[in-house]
């Protein structure tokens, strides 16, 4: 009896661009506050993150710059480039905005993944490259 296992393979978007142009150092791991046409877009991979930052403002962080196409299925008007909110522990978010205010440090997301059918965002605090480290690590 041969059993028919199901494996998901669910997407998981990236973003190299991080890589090539930041030096990365710690990195957490956030929940998105999504609408339901954002989930089964990010289900689609009809994402893009290349452009995305995270803004903090009044104690919470918001992701900025992602933009999520809607599918064809939605009917109504969205907005694409809209700010999403980050779901982050209070020491977490005191962390990142130590970090960003005194050290001078940026939180980019990195990764879009699946977690227990929970969209999750690893973001991470990054410091630029020069021309120069850019192109030693080509």
């Amino acid at each position: 009896m041969v059993q028919n296992k199901k494996i998901s393979k669910r997407p998981v978007i990236e973003n190299r661009q991080a890589k090539f142009n930041y030096d990365l150092g710690e990195s957490f791991e956030a929940g998105i506050s999504l609408l339901g046409w954002e989930v089964k877009s990010i289900r689609a991979s009809r994402v893009d993150i290349k452009d995305g930052y995270v803004l903090m403002k009044k104690g919470e962080a918001w992701l900025m710059g992602i933009s999520i196409s809607p599918m064809k299925e939605v009917t109504y008007e969205v907005e694409p480039l809209r700010t999403r909110r980050l779901l982050l522990t209070k020491p977490e978010l005191s962390k990142i905005f130590k970090s960003t205010q005194e050290k001078g440090l940026t939180c980019l997301p990195i990764k879009i993944f699946w977690q227990n059918n929970l969209v999750k965002l690893k973001i991470s605090l990054g410091k630029g490259k020069s021309k120069f480290d850019k192109r030693e690590s080509i």
